[in-house]
């Protein structure tokens, strides 16, 4: 890890010989899919503020709004090229005519039909980190990697990644191209990964992207019930540990960290991030979370917590509250590696 005085954040490399980035990145998801409709004029300036601070990884995916999230930070992309590292991804198939139908594809036709679609949308000649977003059953990894890896020979994609995959699929897929980062939920809420892909990925050199470190939100204390607080069109409201019972367990969990929060002087955000951050030095590996947000105070909030430093103590305080979490991440968990265990 290094910083660099043109930032305020230090950085990190991706996997060996992968990119340097931010030690947190931009997930950019919520800026036109999943949690409602979002402002784009303040989006944009969430943007350039994340930029001005040291963010430079931004990940999106071509399912995010089918394809209009690329094309809104197409802009943005364009004008800081050589500044940023951007990263998305390919995999889930949906379909804006029925939102019941969802396919998840690996194979290579659609794999490169993917990442003409992205490199198009995003106005761009080469994506920096190319993401497998979800496992396709049907074809075996070592297919599914070997045609990403033609699209790094090619020079459509510099780095490979991979998200919710089990540690024998990460060494599977290492072996037949270098993995710069795996990328899968991880935060106070959501552990699971440290029993099998964190260590697999420490023991190759693969960094790990930590997706929702927030838990969606529900970690910023900012909403308990999703049937009360969110929109109606919030994807939130239809996982389970947003609703009925489930929330309200989880927003009892809640008050402790507030309280722990408020004893070192900074939000739950803060002491749910600088926990996330810290699993680098817990773990002994490269850790580059990716809070969303589109609001600019959210971004000068969430990077303090880079900042943050939690003694072994405090640590061991927090250590509780991930086995008391009520529900799990998805409605159906054969979505992630986890599930396939």
């Amino acid at each position: 890890m290094s910083t660099d005085s043109s930032n305020t954040i230090a950085t990190a490399r991706l996997g060996t010989g992968g990119p340097e980035v931010g030690v947190q990145g931009l997930g950019c998801m919520g800026m036109s899919h999943a949690y409602g409709t979002a402002d784009a004029a303040g989006s944009r300036a969430t943007l350039e503020r994340a930029l001005e601070l040291g963010v430079t990884l931004f990940d999106t995916a071509d399912v995010y709004g089918h394809g209009r999230n690329e094309e809104f930070l197409s802009p943005f992309v364009r004008a800081h090229r050589e500044e940023i590292t951007l990263a998305t991804k390919f995999a889930i198939v949906r379909r804006e005519d029925d939102p019941s139908f969802q396919e998840i594809r690996g194979d290579r036709a659609y794999i490169r039909q993917s990442v003409e679609g992205s490199l198009r949308r995003l106005g761009v000649g080469h994506i920096d980190l190319y993401y497998m977003h979800r496992r396709d059953l049907r074809v075996p990894i070592e297919e599914t990697v070997a045609a990403m890896a033609e699209l790094v020979a090619e020079g459509k994609v510099r780095h490979l990644g991979l998200s919710e995959v089990s540690p024998n699929e990460l060494r599977a897929a290492h072996a037949v191209h270098p993995i710069a980062a795996v990328q899968s939920e991880w935060s106070l809420f959501s552990r699971d990964v440290e029993d099998g892909v964190v260590p697999a990925a420490k023991e190759l050199g693969v960094a790990f992207v930590p997706y929702s470190p927030l838990g969606r939100g529900f970690l910023t204390g900012s909403f308990a019930d999703a049937d009360k607080d969110l929109g109606a069109d919030d994807w939130r409201r239809t996982q389970p540990r947003f609703t009925g019972d489930n929330a309200a367990a989880n927003a009892a969990l809640l008050e402790p960290l507030r309280r722990f929060a408020e004893r070192r002087g900074v939000t739950p955000a803060q002491l749910a991030l600088a926990w996330v951050q810290q699993r680098a030095r817990v773990h002994g590996m490269t850790v580059v979370p990716i809070p969303g947000t589109t609001k600019r105070h959210r971004i000068e909030e969430n990077l303090a917590a880079t900042r943050l430093v939690l003694t072994d103590a405090e640590l061991a305080e927090l250590e509780p509250i991930a086995g008391k979490v009520a529900g799990t991440r998805y409605p159906d968990m054969s979505f992630t590696a986890v599930g396939r265990d």
